[in-house]
């Protein structure tokens, strides 16, 4: 969609840090907005595909029972085009949008790993930067005792 944006539109998606080295200025760290309390990127949004509902919703539970996540939501339907040994491929599969805090990211992904059917699982993650300082907030809050305890699998 993006692509049909004018070019002055397409400008605003730009992530601040690339606008920032096309200017030849050095990127600014943004601070926390006052009375937020929120650190910018403390919560990631994790991306994890799956072959099927059954699959993401049981990954899904597993994680947000695990407090590795404080929300998982499942996206059905969405049509995956990718190269695997060789061959092109197209799948029909299930997207997981993990709500957890970015220091936990390297356990969701152990534990993905760890249970997913596929043999390279898909797990990215991106910082949040802005958002909804309630929201935020209640994110780390249903995680803390995970990232506090230092493991995150009982």
């Amino acid at each position: 969609m993006p692509a049909l944006l004018p070019v002055a539109s397409r400008v605003l998606l730009l992530p601040r840090a690339l606008l920032s080295m096309a200017s030849g200025s050095p990127p600014s760290q943004p601070s926390p907005a006052s009375g937020s309390g929120y650190v910018p990127g403390s919560v990631s949004a994790a991306f994890v595909t799956c072959p099927n509902e059954k699959v993401a919703k049981e990954i899904a539970r597993a994680v947000v029972e695990k407090r590795l996540a404080a929300c998982v939501n499942l996206i059905p339907q969405i049509t995956s085009i990718y190269e695997w040994k060789g061959k092109i491929e197209e799948d029909s599969e299930v997207l997981m949008m993990i709500k957890t805090q970015s220091s936990l990211v390297p356990a969701l992904t152990d534990f993905v790993r760890s249970v997913h059917p596929y043999e390279v699982a898909e797990v990215i993650a991106l910082p949040v930067e802005q958002g909804n300082s309630p929201y935020l907030r209640w994110v780390r809050q249903v995680t803390e005792s995970v990232s506090d305890s230092g493991t995150a699998l009982p």
